[in-house]
């Protein structure tokens, strides 16, 4: 098996960012020889249950996380504070057991 896992992959459920659909990417994962995949989609875990069905049928590990948002100011502002890097950035979560994805 590979040793290079994609850790930050984005599905359909990311909205205006993802268009893969989770059958095709887990099966593309396993073409190219992946043994694990994670799922990061923006802000909503919402694929996680049909990523972890697929996983499992296709012998991948399913990594289960999102990409959340951190807002350096207020979360509508548009500018960033002072001494803020931006207005906002990203920041992917991902669960390493059960706690891990309870906690998410």
């Amino acid at each position: 098996m590979m040793s290079f896992v994609h850790l930050h992959t984005h599905s359909e459920y990311s909205l205006l960012d993802g268009a893969n659909r989770i059958p095709d990417l887990v099966a593309h994962v396993k073409k190219l020889g992946m043994d694990s995949l994670a799922v990061t989609d923006h802000g909503n875990m919402h694929a996680a249950w049909t990523f972890y069905e697929h996983a499992k049928v296709h012998k991948i590990r399913p990594i289960l996380g999102f990409e959340a948002y951190m807002a350096f100011g207020p979360r509508t502002a548009r500018e960033k504070p002072p001494g803020a890097p931006a207005p906002y950035s990203h920041l992917v979560l991902l669960a390493k057991n059960r706690v891990g994805y309870r906690n998410l």
